[in-house]
């Protein structure tokens, strides 16, 4: 029997870093946890430590990554604890990594998750944010250093076991006439267009299927989870903006489709559970035990699907446009968006002007043509600004 992989887990705290440890954990003699990561919950990154004994640890400041290698240390752990984007960087590209999961959400992600790409690793993508952001240089790493890349996300991975065979070796799809990428509609599906404005952060973290962290779970009510998948979609199948459609599916049964111009359509379906994706991107082409429970369609019974209300879901039609202007658009949708949900979670705006921030940002900072890391960083930058610079007006 050959060694275990050795997988770095980039945002082990999160949901999918969790349930990665969970998959992993159920295969012991086939994947060895190498490395984990976690911005600043502490207590939690610990007891995962104790758990699964991994070479290294990092965390966000050195005064953190200090009280963790002391508490380490007094359990007996040799575990060697490092900090900032320089660790996650390290830890990423490091030599014995065979498997890098990035699951850090956001703009953080981009460098640890170009870290693994140039150092040629199979990277499960689940960090939508990181392609968003760097779209066609991102693309350029993965065929540059041979890494092989894997989406996470539960539709893109659907659309990836969809794809047609030559398609995951490398080969242009052949055949695909579109690509149905679904969403549930969140947990404001149906909610009267006037009371949108007065909903919670609690009401729109609330998600109806899954379960997910707060910013992930806020994009998902506005739809602008669906939005980012869109653009990533765009990147990672080498599909034009009018190529996929959105499709509004409440029961999350089907996590995407490929229409062919045969007349084929082929869906991937399963119950709603993240351990079904990562189990299958960290297998593939094999397949593994993820430990969901066997999808029961009597029990479900029907399937629903609707397209989607741009006036109740302005956020798809912001990303749809960003998408479709290119450049460092979609690098400032995403940035934009991050400022604008943080205020929401923190009560300053209402649930609404979410998108009144991102449309203002937009117009205002023109896109531009991504010709490096820098540029995209540049963008980023200016799109953030502006969007607290919104906010300290709605604050006047």
């Amino acid at each position: 029997m050959s060694a275990p992989q050795q997988v770095c887990v980039l945002g082990a705290t999160g949901s999918i870093g969790l349930s990665t440890l969970d998959v992993l954990a159920r295969h012991p003699q086939r994947y060895s946890v190498f490395a984990i990561t976690g911005h600043s919950r502490l207590a939690e990154l610990e007891a995962l430590c104790l758990a699964h004994r991994p070479r290294f640890a990092v965390v966000a400041r050195d005064e953190q990554a200090r009280h963790l290698q002391g508490a380490l240390r007094a359990a007996g752990l040799d575990t060697r604890v490092l900090a900032g984007e320089p660790g996650l960087c390290e830890v990423a590209g490091h030599p014995e990594v065979d498997v890098v999961m990035a699951a850090i959400v956001g703009a953080a992600g981009l460098k640890p998750t170009l870290a693994a790409v140039q150092a040629g690793k199979r990277v499960l993508l689940a960090n939508k944010e990181a392609l968003v952001m760097s779209g066609a240089l991102f693309m350029h790493e993965v065929q540059a250093h041979g890494a092989v890349l894997l989406p996470i996300d539960s539709e893109h991975n659907a659309i990836f076991q969809c794809m047609p065979g030559d398609y995951a070796r490398g080969l242009e799809p052949v055949g695909v006439r579109r690509i149905l990428l679904t969403a549930s509609g969140g947990p404001f599906r149906e909610t009267p267009l006037e009371r949108l404005a007065e909903v919670s952060p609690e009401q729109a973290c609330a998600h109806p299927n899954w379960s997910m962290g707060r910013k992930i779970s806020v994009d998902s009510a506005s739809m602008m989870n669906k939005g980012l998948e869109l653009i990533e979609a765009c990147w990672l199948f080498d599909a034009s903006p009018s190529k996929v459609e959105v499709v509004i599916h409440p029961q999350s049964v089907i996590h995407s489709l490929v229409d062919y111009v045969d007349g084929s359509v082929l869906a991937q379906l399963g119950n709603p559970d993240m351990r079904t994706p990562i189990a299958h991107a960290l297998a593939w082409p094999e397949r593994i035990d993820s430990g969901v429970s066997p999808l029961d369609l009597f029990s479900i019974a029907r399937l629903d699907f609707q397209a989607p209300d741009e006036q109740r879901f302005p956020c798809l039609r912001l990303a749809r446009q960003a998408a479709e202007a290119g450049g460092s658009a979609p690098a400032m949708l995403n940035a934009a968006n991050e400022v604008a949900v943080a205020a929401f979670l923190e009560r300053r705006i209402r649930f609404t002007e979410i998108a009144v921030i991102i449309d203002e940002v937009l117009n205002r900072e023109a896109a531009t043509p991504v010709e490096s890391l820098d540029v995209v960083l540049e963008a980023d930058r200016r799109a953030r600004e502006a969007a607290q610079a919104w906010l300290r007006g709605r604050a006047r």
